[in-house]
């Protein structure tokens, strides 16, 4: 039987705030499949008109897959979050692109024409589960030095590409830091982030209950200055320091995905449109340099240029990582399409559920450019990979 390849949308978007993890942190006494409920139940509590039972699937990723990010979680989230018992649910892994990893999935299942409707996810309670907890490497990484030592340390392979591009300085880092809380400072004043926040129930045996509404990590008023004098833990005299790069978050974002056609039948909102994904291999040990060629390999295969993207977000899980990408593109560290919101080194990067949360930043800058076609959502991923996808602006050409 011939298919029709259809169009995919991005229906919605929303996240948790983000937490910091630890003993200290707003999400510490809350289960990880709690926050991704949350968020899935804010998809369905936004979109009235979607017939739940129509959902074809749900995708859940989780870098850590243990404990409440464990059990096929994009089925046990599913049925916590009220969804019917037909509606079936599976958990991923793409380390840090974990849930743009259920997006595209999702979205090739509902193209190819096997689904119509769609959900998509990530979790990572990173102070519950610790990145790398439980794994044990194949010792023939290190043994036949498949890799590079320092392939597994996310934080040695940022120092790694400093070290390839000695002109990506650490004081660009830094004032690419300060200018990421700024933007986040202003995003913030501005009701932007707000928008997509799902606001969370907390508890701590100290202190009761409370309420999560907003981000956690942000350190506005952060100067050069400060960064400056921040030490370097992987290496002495090093480059890369808990000022410029995302720190260790809890959070859970979720989408709805769907057929174009489809969405307009039931009436859903189009926050964008799908034009092109791809994801690429480098070297583990220098693993911030993936976004060049899943971005490279995207263009290609959509038949654009980097000069017909008029907004991007990237994924700052290390400043020298973003930098990198500019650099390579010809991009000015301070252009105003790149992160205009900010991101995660002031937000924070709960590993797999970032993915999604670029498209939320993305979403809210398509409606504010009307005269931008095409953005894309771009990251740098664990053990040496980069993720790119490409979107079209649903507002193009029509008045703000």
């Amino acid at each position: 039987m011939a298919r029709e390849v259809r169009d995919v949308v991005l229906v919605d978007a929303v996240r948790t705030p983000f937490g910091k993890a630890g003993p200290k942190g707003m999400y510490a006494e809350t289960r990880a499949d709690d926050l991704v409920v949350a968020a899935l139940r804010e998809i369905l509590r936004r979109n009235p008109t979607l017939p739940t039972d129509r959902i074809d699937d749900v995708a859940i990723a989780a870098t850590t897959q243990i404990g409440d990010q464990g059990l096929t979680i994009g089925r046990s989230a599913g049925i916590l979050a009220g969804l019917p018992r037909t509606v079936p649910g599976f958990s991923i892994d793409r380390m840090c692109a974990g849930a743009m990893t259920a997006v595209t999935t999702m979205s090739a299942s509902i193209g190819y024409g096997a689904y119509d409707l769609a959900l998509a996810g990530g979790v990572e309670h990173m102070g519950r589960h610790p990145m790398g907890e439980g794994v044990d490497p194949n010792p023939r990484f290190l043994a036949e030095k498949l890799v590079d030592p320092e392939a597994l340390l996310m934080g040695k392979t940022a120092e790694n590409l400093h070290d390839r591009f000695p002109h990506l300085t650490k004081a660009r880092a830094d004032e690419f830091a300060v200018r990421s809380q700024e933007r986040t400072a202003k995003a913030y004043a501005d009701g932007v982030i707000q928008a997509d926040l799902v606001p969370v129930a907390v508890r701590s045996a100290e202190q009761g209950w409370g309420l999560a509404t907003v981000d956690e990590p942000p350190r506005p008023g952060t100067t050069r200055e400060a960064l400056a004098a921040l030490k370097t833990p992987f290496r002495p005299h090093g480059r890369v320091t808990a000022g410029n790069a995302a720190g260790l978050n809890d959070g859970a974002t979720a989408a709805l995905l769907a057929a174009a056609p489809v969405a307009r039948e039931l009436g859903l909102a189009t926050k964008a449109r799908l034009v092109e994904f791809a994801f690429a291999g480098v070297e583990p040990e220098v693993m911030g340099i993936g976004p060049v060629p899943s971005t490279e390999k995207a263009l290609a295969k959509a038949g654009l240029t980097i000069d017909d993207i008029g907004l991007f977000e990237i994924n700052e899980a290390f400043a020298v990582q973003v930098l990198a990408f500019l650099d390579h593109f010809g991009i000015a560290d301070d252009d105003p399409r790149v992160n205009p919101y900010g991101g995660a080194i002031a937000v924070g990067h709960p590993l797999a559920s970032s993915g999604i949360r670029l498209m939320t930043y993305l979403a809210r800058s398509f409606e504010a450019h009307p005269e931008v076609r095409y953005g894309i959502t771009t990251m740098c991923v664990g053990l040496g990979m980069g993720g790119t996808v490409i979107w079209e602006n649903p507002h193009y050409g029509k008045e703000s």
